[in-house]
């Protein structure tokens, strides 16, 4: 480049002149009555053959825009005769260049709004200038074409999944075998296409489960008035979570976005468990009954209901599991996520859940008595009969 520049040679003087060689520049169009032909502009076949052509060719400093006095758009009358030429050579030359010009144009603006503005014939010197004296050049491997990503120079290497391994295993064999070729900082690695959009989905459930978590906290700490008990009632998901986890692993099925959306189900669906419990507690206790014995006439009372609702839900979800059909494969996930979180959250939510409320219960109240304590300057809970 720096060659070039000493020169008097822009680069876009190179381009144009390589692409007007070897590049099939289309030069204009000849219309005829029936037909119209295509003018292209380059080098005679026989010099495509061999590279040692680069060596004969010239690039004119005036960078494709040769430098002339008679320009083959100029309109009839407007040549500048010299002032040392007389008034008839004057006339006699106008008129030659103007049928020149005419014929010229006739072609090179068929089909176009306008002719070239270049020279048709250049009067004045132009130094040409080889281009072996500005680029070198040889044999070598070079891809057919450069792929972008964005602004960067990009490969994209593609791999379909062994049977019996799932995406997440390619991805972290992919991270290994970038790890262990010890690629400089300016090489970065990303995923692209499905291993991408598996990439963001992943990155996003946990956010999507704590805003579903918070959610349910607010709503549950606005019905109750009390910043404990919904912990009680968030208490039974977990449970639920290990069973749909389970039940995937039992059956050989993957942990999909439909799974998950099955487990978002059963947020819904299991905490219902807690919430006839607690509701029917906490009216006792405001009727005058101990924290034990509420809890404890809850469980009984609401036993019932508790099964009935879930095993409603249970049989609902067993077609998903189970079914056949066209597209079964895509539900059988969801159902699966469902019947097994249904199942381990009743056995377990039943006993842990009265648990549960006692020891949040108790805590709450020791809460209540520190803050009277230290703020507020009143007697624990209970000493002077405060409730």
């Amino acid at each position: 480049r720096a060659t070039a520049m000493r020169l008097g040679l822009p680069i876009s003087a190179i381009d144009n002149t390589l692409y007007d060689a070897f590049g099939q520049r289309q030069v204009s169009v000849i219309y005829s009555a029936l037909n119209q032909y295509h003018v292209v502009m380059e080098v005679a076949p026989r010099y495509w053959q061999d590279p040692e052509t680069l060596r004969q060719i010239f690039v004119s400093t005036a960078g494709a825009n040769p430098s002339g006095t008679q320009t083959t758009g100029a309109p009839a009358g407007s040549y500048l005769a010299n002032a040392t030429n007389s008034a008839a050579s004057a006339a006699a030359t106008i008129a030659a260049d103007s049928a020149r010009n005419l014929a010229i144009n006739s072609i090179a603006a068929a089909g176009h709004s306008s002719a070239s503005a270049g020279a048709s014939v250049s009067t004045s010197k132009e130094t040409m200038v080889p281009l072996s004296a500005v680029a070198s050049f040889g044999p070598g491997l070079t891809p057919l074409g450069v792929n972008h990503q964005g602004p960067f120079v990009a490969t994209t290497i593609s791999f379909n999944l062994a049977p019996g391994h799932a995406l997440s295993e390619a991805q972290t064999a992919i991270r290994d075998a970038m790890l262990d070729l010890h690629m400089p900082a300016s090489i970065r690695g990303s995923f692209a296409g499905t291993a991408a959009t598996y990439q963001q989905s992943l990155s996003d459930e946990p956010l999507l489960i704590a805003a579903a978590l918070a959610a349910i906290y607010i709503v549950l700490g606005i019905l109750y008035e009390s910043y404990v008990h919904p912990l009680t009632i968030l208490s039974t998901l977990p449970s639920a979570g290990v069973g749909a986890v389970l039940a995937l692993k039992l059956f050989n099925t993957e942990f999909t976005i439909i799974a998950l959306i099955g487990v978002i189900l059963l947020i819904g669906i299991v905490k219902k468990n807690a919430i006839m419990m607690i509701d029917f507690a906490l009216q006792a206790e405001r009727d005058g009954m101990a924290p034990r014995e509420a809890i404890a006439q809850a469980c009984l009372l609401r036993f019932r209901p508790i099964m009935m609702t879930t095993c409603a839900a249970l049989f609902g979800a067993l077609p998903l599991a189970f079914g056949s059909g066209e597209g079964s494969e895509l539900r059988h996930p969801l159902g699966i996520s469902i019947v097994g979180g249904l199942i381990v959250s009743q056995a377990l939510t039943l006993y842990t859940t009265p648990v549960i409320y006692l020891y949040l219960d108790r805590f709450s109240r020791w809460l209540r008595s520190l803050w009277n304590r230290m703020y507020l300057g009143r007697p624990e809970e209970g000493v002077a009969g405060v409730r």
